[in-house]
């Protein structure tokens, strides 16, 4: 038997200057008592890493957002947008890091949206806002408030919703029961921002009445001063006496009400007049501005659950009120559930009484949780696939090499996430999927080298060990670079998509270098310990040696004509030409169609209700319940939630929406959660378009605009497809935007239509006589001061009740059905300066007026908006845009112009009617225009690479010609799968880049060692690829059975199908193709002295390397 020399690290050569890199790592670690210390601290970090990694389903994205309210009392919306917003708008434009500034202003009032660059820090933005608007406060025209500053960002979505309903207690009990849990809940760490939807507060009602007022000689303003005056207690000082030194307190608060009822107001021909003589004092909840509903779907009412309940009552709905939780920055977002869950179930009974249910109507810890989960079983299917492969090709001691080396880059990958603040959310574990298909490869070349040359040796010793690794050492380096050089680029897409996808680029290049150095590092001194003996090496080289003599035999079979006969040659090329230019046809002719991305199979959505401007309450909370009926119908359907006059809990769709600011009695929002995706066949996104068809004639027949809101994929936008128009005046913008409203309703695939502008609907005011007033003595601010206490909710103060978390208000008002009859309103008594009680009536007189519109401002600029969803096959923007557009041919715009679209940025002036698209193709078109330059910049650094390896310019150029090839897989592979081409399919075709050139690496370097020893070019090229298609097809494999496991992931099948598919065929293409560019080189691989005379070098040991 040959001598086994493994047991000596040192094996008595010379260091040999030419070990490079690669081979001098492996003799230094080969027999190194640190390689397994590292192996096991590389284990250690990584686990330690996957257990304080924060965990949750989407990255964390900072894109700093603030609202800035103010009010300006009485001004017109005009008024408020020339004098107020205006100057807010230039102030927060001139902040650096601003990308958009939204207004809308409106009688009275105003907001402007400041959104910051996407990957700007909260705090830095906020100061730089405040900065701004602190020293420019003296440009705020008087009358205008100070400007209320609320920041919101992603950080601020609760991830958890608790609904408490009841069919026993009224909603007044239950936010009380809510608040009482809202404290507790703030005792789980980690948590953030949290609030409470629906329920109505308690109050002290104090109901006056015109006529007893009159009576009386006692107006609302006297009422006022007088509980306000009472509702006082305050610390006087200190008094000493007798040795001691006692505080001294004054007063005292009103805590009930009957503290109320017995105030004394005045007297009357001697006699007091107590608040209860003039006025009806009660406490109780207040008046419902918004109703809160709970109903048990189909899907649960049959089952035993904790959810259902006797009676009928829940079938027409139950009163709720919900809890909203968020998490803190970089924290784990299922540990803070988790903790909120388990918080609650110790509440239950104690603070919670039995007659009160609770319904977790959202829990993004679960559903991040069982995505984590989901994707890291595949993670272990991935890395147990490609164990079996290397099995099958070199046997089970390289796949035991294989499955301990993926492990450790996977778990060290995960610890530089944690470093470098990622979290461990779906793309992130993505792209550790993604990245045990190429790992491998640097091992698979390293093993398969060091078998190769163990076998040429006759022996199994540690410097063959070596000199293997280091043959392959240079072209794995510069193969490994290459990935990286495709990847990295990636990281640097603008926009919200940019960091939502950036951790596939800097975590599959953290993963490559760290498979650099762990194929040179523990794969040899693994190699060493679980090595074969001679007698299972010549098995498998008298196995390998058939294949090869088969490989050979093939390749003989196939090139020598391509090369021989230029005909051949020429039609191989042609046909080639041709399939990749057909391939491209599949888009013109929509078989493969192109989206930003798919949505996803979520447990959730929301229906969205607008009703006419001006609605009442019950009439909006009537077709609530009529659109909630139908859903009801819904098999998948677990529990549903009304919204009416208020906004369910917003999650990041709604937060860029601004969902959370619609408190209008005409708004409503249903919440539908669905059965679990594994618990249901439809996906979350064919639920959501039947639920669609079913209630869009139940919405038409009430007169409301709906809209089913799905949660999008990726960066969420204001909707999927929006018409920006800009004109010369708001009469032509109105118009032009009403036209187009009705041409996105014609439009083939859009759905629910929409658009800002708001429907006049009529408001009274009271139109004061100005002289009668004057003769009168009174002025209009006494005159609007009564009429805001008599007309409903003015608060006097607070009743203090030191056990109640919520303030418990003291309010003067008219009684309803007072309100609603202007003439006895007529009879409020307003005192004159002289003291005398003047009838309102008499100082003018009521009338109906209109309300004025909301006027919109984007960067400055009026603006109308026009929405829509698109739907069906063609689901992506661009395909409902070129319907519209269709539509618009013959259109004349009120100002004699053609409507012109704008699909890379809004008009450079307003003079003519225009419109821009954005929505979802703003997004779309960043996103793959940064791809492309990502695309572009990829392959410069990849031919840079190379031409820095081979030292010529047309070596790289033969490597690189497999790339565009890849499409001929990737883009028929969607098709076959039915599958859109997304952002996720453009990934996978660069990171493919990469893969495929390191592929030809291997034929070309080989090649070019081969001829350098003296072989015809002819031979070599058959050589290489009898010698190198084996690691070719191993590695080719590994990336398919890495990539076959999320396939069925409805964001990333895309980056999946092109891995896949674009793999296959752009391997056996580069083993046809590589060899072909090789022959046609020529000389580029030869060496030439002075005289340009080829330099011939004989053979190294082993033969050609490579």
């Amino acid at each position: 038997m040959a001598h086994d020399s493994t047991s000596q690290p040192n094996t008595g050569s010379a260091p040999d200057p030419d070990l490079g890199l690669a081979g001098r790592m492996a003799r230094m670690f080969i027999h190194s008592p640190l390689s397994p210390l590292l192996l096991a601290a590389s284990l250690a970090v990584g686990i330690l890493g996957l257990l304080f990694t924060p965990r949750q389903e989407d990255p964390q994205i900072s894109v700093p957002m603030v609202d800035v309210f103010f009010s300006y009392p009485g001004a017109s919306s005009q008024q408020v947008a020339s004098l107020a917003t205006d100057p807010l708008e230039r102030m927060m434009s001139e902040i650096p890091g601003v990308k958009h500034v939204y207004s809308a202003s409106q009688r009275g009032q105003g907001m402007v949206t400041v959104q910051f660059d996407v990957g700007e820090d909260m705090e830095r933005s906020l100061v730089k806002l405040y900065d701004k608007l602190m020293s420019n406060m003296d440009k705020i025209p008087p009358g205008v408030s100070r400007p209320l500053v609320k920041p919101k960002g992603v950080d601020d979505v609760p991830v958890v919703t608790l609904t408490l309903w009841s069919d026993e207690l009224d909603d007044a009990v239950l936010r009380q029961v809510a608040f009482d849990v809202l404290q507790r809940l703030k005792e789980v760490p980690k948590t953030s921002q949290s609030f409470i939807v629906g329920g109505r507060a308690e109050e002290i009602r104090v109901e006056i009445l015109p006529e007893r007022l009159a009576g009386y000689g006692i107006s609302a303003g006297q009422i006022a001063k007088t509980v306000s005056a009472a509702n006082s207690e305050r610390e006087m000082g200190y008094v000493e006496t007798g040795g001691g030194a006692f505080k001294l307190q004054s007063g005292a608060f009103l805590e009930t009400a009957e503290d109320v009822k017995r105030l004394m107001i005045g007297t009357r021909n001697g006699a007091p007049i107590y608040v209860s003589d003039i006025a009806e004092v009660t406490f109780q909840p207040t008046a419902a501005d918004a109703i809160v509903q709970y109903y048990v779907g189909p899907a649960l009412a049959g089952g035993d659950t904790e959810t259902q309940t006797e009676g009928e009552a829940i079938k027409l709905g139950a009163p709720a009120v919900t809890i909203a939780v968020a998490k803190k920055p970089s924290t784990n977002g299922v540990t803070v559930a988790e903790g909120v869950l388990q918080q609650i179930e110790r509440l239950k009974g104690h603070v919670i009484p039995d007659n009160i249910n609770v319904a977790v109507t959202r829990n993004y810890g679960e559903t991040a949780n069982d995505k984590v989960n989901e994707l890291l079983i595949k993670l272990f299917v991935a890395t147990g696939a490609v164990t079996l492969l290397i099995w099958l090709f070199l046997g089970y001691k390289p796949a035991i090499v294989v499955l301990i080396v993926i492990p450790v880059v996977i778990l060290a990958t995960v610890f530089s996430a944690w470093l470098m603040g990622y979290t461990i959310d779906r793309v992130s574990l993505f792209a550790l999927i993604f990245s045990i298909g190429i790992l491998v490869d640097d091992a698979i070349v390293v093993i398969e080298n060091i078998y190769r040359r163990w076998l040429i040796k006759g022996e199994i010793e540690t410097a063959t060990s070596i000199e293997a690794v280091r043959e392959v050492g240079n072209p794995t380096i510069l193969a490994t670079f290459t990935v990286i050089a495709a990847l990295l680029p990636m990281g640097y897409v603008s926009g919200m998509m940019g960091p939502y996808m950036r951790p596939i680029p800097v975590l599959g290049s953290v993963a490559m270098l760290f498979s650099l150095f762990a194929a040179f590092i523990f794969t040899p001194w693994l190699a060493m310990r679980i090595r074969p003996t001679l007698d299972q090496l010549k098995k498998a080289q008298d196995k390998e040696h058939a294949q090869s003599q088969r490989l050979e035999g093939f390749f003989r079979r196939t090139l020598t004509p391509l090369i021989e006969n230029k005909g051949k040659n020429r039609a191989f090329r042609l046909a080639l030409y041709t399939v990749l230019f057909a391939t491209f046809g599949l888009f013109y002719t929509t078989w493969v169609t192109v989206k930003m991305l798919p949505l996803d199979n979520k447990p959730e959505f929301n229906v969205v209700i607008n009703m006419p401007d001006g609605t009442a309450l019950p009439v909006t909370a009537n077709a609530a319940q009529a659109l909630t009926d139908v859903l009801l119908d819904i098999d998948e359907v677990t529990s549903v939630q009304t919204y009416v006059g208020t906004a369910s809990p917003f999650n990041f769709n709604g937060l860029v929406r601004h969902y959370y600011l619609r408190q209008q009695p005409w708004y409503g929002d249903i919440q539908v959660q669905l059965l679990h995706k594994n618990d249901r066949e439809r996906s979350s996104h064919e639920i959501a378009d039947a639920a669609r068809i079913a209630l869009k004639p139940i919405a038409d027949k009430l007169g409301a605009r709906i809209q089913v809101v799905e949660m999008p994929p990726g960066p969420p936008v204001l909707q999927t497809m929006v018409a920006e128009i800009y004109g010369p005046d708001r009469a032509t913008r109105v118009q032009v935007a009403q036209d187009l409203t009705k041409i996105f309703e014609k439009a083939a695939g859009v759905v629910d239509v929409d658009n800002f502008m708001q429907a006049p609907y009529p408001t009274w005011e009271f139109a004061i006589d100005r002289e009668k007033a004057v003769r009168h003595g009174v002025s209009a601010e006494q005159i609007n001061k009564q009429l805001e206490m008599a007309m409903g909710g003015y608060k006097l103060g607070d009743i203090k009740a030191g056990h109640v978390l919520e303030p418990r208000y003291i309010v003067l008002q008219l009684p309803l059905s007072v309100r609603a009859q202007f003439a006895r309103v007529g009879e409020l008594p307003i005192p004159s300066v002289n003291g005398h009680l003047i009838p309102l009536a008499e100082l003018g007189r009521f009338k109906r007026a209109t309300q004025d519109p909301v006027l919109y401002h984007k960067d400055l600029r009026p603006v109308e908006y026009v929405t829509g969803e698109v739907t069906g096959r063609l689901g992506a923007p661009i395909y409902g845009m070129f319907a519209v557009e269709d539509l618009l041919a013959d259109y004349t715009t009120p100002d004699g112009v053609n409507l012109t679209s704008h699909y890379l940025g809004p008009p450079t002036d307003s003079f003519a009617s225009a419109f821009e698209w954005s929505g979802e193709w703003t997004v779309t078109y960043e996103t793959f225009r940064d791809m492309g330059l990502a695309f572009g910049a990829a392959l410069i650094l990849i031919y840079m690479l190379v031409v820095w390896e081979f030292g010529n310019f047309r070596l790289p150029g033969i490597i690189m010609a497999p790339i565009p090839l890849t499409l001929i897989g990737i883009i028929p592979g969607h098709w076959l799968f039915s599958a859109p081409f997304t952002a996720t399919s453009m990934i996978g075709f660069i990171a493919l880049a990469g893969i495929i050139v390191r592929n030809s690496i291997l034929l070309v370097d080989f090649t070019k060692h081969a001829i350098a020893d003296g072989m015809e070019v002819h031979e070599a090229v058959i050589q290489s690829c009898r010698t190198r298609t084996r690691p070719i097809i191993i590695t080719a494999f590994a990336l398919v059975a890495g990539s076959s496991v999320i396939l069925t992931d409805p964001i990333f099948q895309g980056m999946a199908i092109s891995l896949l598919f674009g793999a296959i065929i752009s391997t056996l293409l580069t083993l046809v193709v590589i060899p072909l560019g090789c022959v046609r080189a020529g000389q580029s691989f030869c060496p030439m002295d002075a005289n340009g005379v080829a330099i011939v070098r004989t053979g190294g040991p082993g033969g050609p390397g490579g």
